[in-house]
C-alpha cells in the first residue's frame, strides 16, 4: 500500500525520477503524472520528452506550472500521482514572484486533501557551492525549505542517489 504522501530526493540525474514512478507502477493503482515544468528552451523540451517517453501509455497527464490543486481535487483513491518535480514547480512561483510562503502553505493543503497518495520528486540543492548571485541564493534557501516541509508532511521519504534509494523515513511498500 502507497503511503499518502511519499518524497522522493536526490540530486540532479540521480535517477528520482525514474524510482518514483516505478513506485507508483508497483501500487497497483491508476497512475497520474503531474507534470510542473514549463518549456524554457530546447534543452528542457528535450528533457520532458526524455520523462514523457519512458510512461506507457497507461498514465493519465496534467500540467500544472503552479496550481496542482486543480488536478490534484480530481483524482480518487484508486489513482496515485507523482508531482515531478518541486524544484521545477518552486522555480515558477519565484520567477513569476509570487508570494512563496503562501504557495508551498497553498500546496501542502492540496496535497494534504488529495483522496489519491501522492508521490512528490525535488530536488537536493544544497549539497554544492554558495551560488554567486542573489536569486539563486534565494532558490537554494526556499528549495531547502520546502524540502523540509515536504520531508516533514511525509509518511514516506527516500534520498535517490545513483539510481538506488535510501529510506531517510518511514518504510518501503
Amino acid at each position: 500500500m502507497l503511503p499518502k504522501l511519499s518524497f522522493v530526493l536526490g540530486g540532479a540525474a540521480s535517477g528520482k525520477s525514474v524510482w518514483a514512478e516505478n513506485l507508483l507502477l508497483t501500487s497497483g493503482l491508476e497512475p497520474v503524472y503531474l507534470a510542473t515544468s514549463r518549456i524554457f528552451d530546447d534543452e528542457i523540451k528535450m528533457r520532458v520528452d526524455a520523462h514523457k517517453s519512458r510512461r506507457c501509455e497507461d498514465w493519465r497527464n496534467f500540467e500544472q506550472d503552479i496550481y496542482p490543486g486543480q488536478a490534484l481535487s480530481t483524482l480518487r483513491e484508486t489513482q496515485a500521482v507523482l508531482i515531478d518535480c518541486a524544484t521545477m514547480w518552486l522555480t515558477n512561483v519565484l520567477l513569476d514572484e509570487m508570494d512563496i510562503a503562501a504557495e508551498k502553505a497553498r500546496l501542502l493543503d492540496d496535497i494534504r486533501i488529495c483522496a489519491a497518495p501522492v508521490v512528490i520528486v525535488s530536488n537536493e540543492v544544497g549539497h554544492g557551492i554558495v551560488p554567486d548571485n542573489a536569486l539563486a541564493r534565494q532558490f537554494r534557501e526556499e528549495q531547502g525549505r520546502l524540502n523540509i516541509a515536504l520531508a516533514e508532511a511525509s509518511d514516506l521519504a527516500v534520498l535517490v542517489t545513483a539510481g538506488l534509494p535510501q529510506v531517510l523515513k518511514g518504510s518501503l511498500p
